[in-house]
């Protein structure tokens, strides 16, 4: 399990290597908060978000949940996490860049694996 203020310095350290053009108009900033946050279409409590990108009137931005990272990846050593908040940075970026571009392929992806998860719960 992680600390708080070392996830959020890992993330720090993942932000900062990312080309800066690639925060065009994130206004919202990036954030690290301490909540586990459950998927809504979770069928047992058991799919947790990781990380979201936000479009509202406030503007965008990408929230990372604390808890959930933690609930998720408490038992990898700390280089096997960090790879993930990479995974889950670039990820969360995509969204970002795709909403500028005027596309959601990825969005279309994450509702596909949502619609599978669904699919493969309610088989049971």
């Amino acid at each position: 399990m992680v600390e708080f203020e070392e996830c959020a310095q890992m993330l720090d350290e993942i932000a900062d290597s990312m080309p800066f053009e690639l925060y065009r108009d994130l206004n919202g900033g990036i954030s690290l908060l301490p909540q586990i946050k459950v998927h809504p279409k979770a069928l047992h409590g058991e799919l947790f978000i990781l990380g979201e990108y936000i479009r509202n009137s406030l503007g965008n931005a990408i929230v990372f949940y604390h808890g959930s990272i933690n609930r998720v990846y408490a038992r990898l050593s700390r280089a096997e996490l960090y790879t993930q908040l990479v995974r889950i940075f670039r990820h969360e970026l995509r969204h970002h860049n795709e909403y500028l571009a005027g596309c959601d392929d990825l969005g279309l992806l994450d509702q596909k694996q949502i619609d599978e998860y669904l699919r493969r719960n309610n088989a049971e």
